[in-house]
């Protein structure tokens, strides 16, 4: 490389800073017509959500409606005006992140909860009548009583708990006939709130008279989310992925008093260990929120088993939930370690690696005491891994112990993690200690994992190795040493275990194969949850296997079809948890099932997004970023910025006739930034991008130019460079092998075990056969 230094003043604008501009809340509307129903949620950021369909009347679903605290309180209501109710079957619907708008013949509806309020808003406008009412539905609601100028009811799941509704408008009154809520037209709309008898009343007082500050905070809130990871790119993708964040985001709440994450929407409010913690990168540090990051790592190391003669000791939770705790998972806390230092990487935060430090320590030598093998493996029981389900909570539906290579991956991240840790404490005794055990682990690792140039998804308790073709050993290259091992896994699993729609648990030509997640009427839903089902939330290991191989028209195959999943099927802006690995007879597309919002899936494409796609990775306890840009061709121009420690990164990239390429990376950090560029067939090169200043970047196909610019505009250096030979070589390399690669294809085999019997009446959830 060559180095220019120059002292000539640039003019500024010549080299200004392309800033991308946040998609706005109400351009993420999403209309629905007559007919077509979908799935909706918000949430009140603490306790609370409430989950609808968009042009369905009286939805009954168990937890359809308002929840709160993990407990139902109503399933949905109608609207009447004049005494007849409105048909939502003939609305037009739009939601947007912060509401749902029902336009009807006779008057418009618009459904709003708020942050922190246990409060829900339903305005009525463009009445065409005289009274207005609203019924609360479900058997879980008692009917209403009068209480004063209000009405209330009691929920059945909340002992001691009131549910009130008031008009919005202050001085009218409601009045009750039957189950039905009445007020007359200068109602504005009706206030529904939940609490003891005073807190009900008190809050429909607190509602009428901040109404407008507390909508106004919780859009201000989204639009900031936005803004902090503005996404400028062809609209569908902007919109899908701004809708990603904010459905995600709805998932953070205070449900314990300290930030978590909801593990998924509508069943799945509790903080689950495992699930938080492969979440917590895409939806709490790609996104800027490091103070939620910093708080969920914190409550968790709280709860952490610190008892030494407890079975479980050194373990935090998998299960953390209003009736208590649970440790009965392995992974749950090499994750812990693992995204503490994730953290540390985004924050720079130094303050808390002293405090974390001694559950770190904890943590690594309890599994050193108590779980690892001779030969360096963390063990664990059948059921013990993110493949977990039991059939009456007791008998393991898919058995991988004692050694599932995912589980000695992720052992070996929490070693990695920790030595690195110890490094900063001055802990030299643990970081040699823990460097020991790392380096054991991969030095037995490929011989006993690696069989034939093939990886096993996991080792039996008698030693020998299990052959079924599950997508967990992508999880575990970094203890492999061989290129053409990992090249033929990664490309392996595209072509039998990921769909167009997802990856599946488990290969279609396995024996013990589910093709459907709900099949009633063959065998139980838990037998396929790890069996044949597809877990979205892999999607995102699965996309970055292929991009470290520099290969990007694949996984923006399957990243585009989440998003379109996100933007017109399902639920809005949402990705779901599952879905079946064939599709149903006549369909094109396979269904959607589980929790239909899901945080880690919402997490992976996120993730995905951030690190592979764009190849941002920093390391800000060394004010260091690594920039690894892997733009699919489908996007021709892409503006964003994320937050890094004390500054935001801005990045820009532009292609123009298919060879030129454009990119900027502003840093507006008060220290400079040191980053290391990897751009395709170039050799890597290191610049430091001043306070307040950018790296301009220019290539063709055989020339590359790169330009410092400071916060004044001035010329701080140019570096140029031809390709690079073996980058190049590498590069063709991948190209011609991945060339075969493709989606894996349903084959609808008529042999499967699985769908050999026939229940009638079908199964249930608590069938036991």
């Amino acid at each position: 490389m060559r180095i220019t230094t120059t002292v000539a003043a640039l003019a500024l604008s010549a080299y200004s800073l392309i800033s991308a501009e946040a998609m706005h809340l109400d351009e993420l509307a999403i209309s629905l017509s007559n007919n077509d129903s979908r799935e909706f949620s918000f949430s009140d950021k603490h306790a609370g959500f409430f989950y609808g369909m968009t042009g369905t009347n009286d939805y009954l679903d168990w937890n359809a409606g308002w929840n709160i605290r993990a407990r139902r309180v109503f399933n949905d209501y109608r609207l009447y005006v004049d005494g007849k109710p409105l048909d939502r079957n003939n609305c037009i619907a739009t939601v947007y992140p912060d509401r749902i708008t029902r336009h009807h013949t006779q008057a418009s509806e618009i459904l709003s909860l708020v942050d922190e309020h246990k409060v829900i808003f339903i305005d009525i406008q463009l009445l065409n009548g005289s009274v207005m009412g609203i019924e609360l539905l479900g058997d879980i609601i008692s009917a209403p009583s009068a209480d004063g100028a209000t009405a209330t009811l009691t929920p059945k799941e909340h002992e001691g708990m009131t549910v009130r509704v008031a008009a919005i408008n202050e001085g009218v009154p409601v009045t009750i006939n039957g189950n039905i809520v009445s007020a007359d037209a200068s109602a504005g709309g009706f206030i529904i709130t939940f609490g003891d008898t005073a807190e009900s009343s008190r809050l429909v007082a607190d509602a009428r008279a901040s109404k407008a500050a507390w909508r106004e905070a919780r859009s201000q809130r989204m639009q900031k989310l936005l803004n902090c990871n503005s996404i400028d790119c062809q609209q569908s993708t902007a919109k899908a992925l701004s809708w990603i964040i904010l459905t995600a985001d709805e998932l953070v709440t205070r449900q314990h008093g300290g930030w978590g994450i909801y593990a998924g929407l509508p069943w799945f409010t509790d903080f689950w260990g495992r699930d938080m913690f492969i979440s917590l990168p895409g939806i709490a540090l790609c996104t800027g929120q490091h103070e939620v990051a910093r708080d969920i790592l914190s409550s968790f190391a709280r709860y952490m088993d610190v008892n030494p003669s407890s079975p479980t000791y050194g373990r935090v939770p998998n299960r953390l939930n209003l009736d208590g705790i649970l440790y009965n998972t392995t992974d749950g806390t090499p994750r812990f370690v693992i995204e503490v230092l994730d953290y540390l990487r985004y924050t720079g935060d130094k303050d808390f690696v002293k405090s974390i430090y001694k559950n770190v320590k904890i943590a690594t030598d309890a599994s050193l005491k108590l779980y690892v093998d001779q030969s360096g493996y963390l063990t664990h029981a059948d059921a013990d891994t993110w493949m977990d389900a039991k059939r009456q909570s007791k008998y393991p539906c898919s058995p991988r112990g004692n050694r599932a290579v995912d589980i000695q991956a992720l052992w070996y991240g929490q070693l990695t993690a920790a030595v690195q840790m110890a490094k900063y404490m001055g802990k030299d005794n643990d970081a040699s200690r823990w460097q020991a055990a790392a380096d054991k682990l991969k030095q037995n690792f490929e011989k006993d994992f690696v069989i034939d140039g093939v990886i096993t998804d996991h080792l039996n308790a008698d030693g020998s190795p299990d052959h079924q073709l599950r997508p967990n050993t992508m999880y575990a290259y970094e203890l492999i040493s061989s290129d053409s091992v990992k090249m033929n896994d990664i490309r392996n699993t595209w072509n039998h275990l990921v769909y167009p729609w997802g990856v599946a648990s488990l290969d279609q030509m396995d024996e013990n194969f589910h093709p459907y997640h709900e099949q009633w009427h063959r065998y139980h839903k838990d037998d396929a949850y790890h069996n044949g089902t597809v877990w979205l939330w892999q999607n995102g290991m699965a996309m970055q296997r292929l991009i470290e191989y520099g290969c990007t028209y694949l996984p923006f195959q399957l990243f585009d079809n989440m998003n379109r999943q996100a933007i017109n099927e399902g639920a809005i802006g949402s990705l779901a948890e599952n879905a079946d690995a064939w599709c149903r007879p006549g369909q094109t597309w396979a269904r959607r099932s589980g929790t239909f919002l899901q945080a880690w899936s919402n997490a992976e494409q996120i993730r995905v997004w951030s690190q592979c796609f764009l190849g941002v990775k920093p390391d800000m306890l060394n004010r260091h970023v690594a920039i690894t840009p892997r733009i699919p061709q489908a996007l021709n121009r892409v503006s964003t910025q994320m937050r890094l420690a004390d500054g935001s990164l801005s990045y820009y990239h532009r292609v123009s006739k298919r060879i030129s390429h454009d990119y900027q990376f502003g840093w507006t950090g008060k220290k400079p930034l040191r980053a290391t560029i990897d751009i395709d067939r170039f050799a890597n090169f290191d610049v430091v991008i001043p306070a307040g200043g950018m790296v301009k970047i220019s290539h063709n196909t055989s020339t590359l130019k790169a330009t410092i610019i400071a916060a004044d505009g001035s010329l701080v250096s140019e570096t140029s460079s031809g390709s690079d030979e073996a980058k190049t070589k590498a590069l063709h390399r991948n190209i011609l092998f991945f060339s075969g690669c493709h989606f894996a294809k349903p084959c609808y085999r008529e042999d499967l075990k699985s769908m050999s019997r026939y229940f009638n009446p079908p199964l249930h959830y608590q069938s036991i056969e």
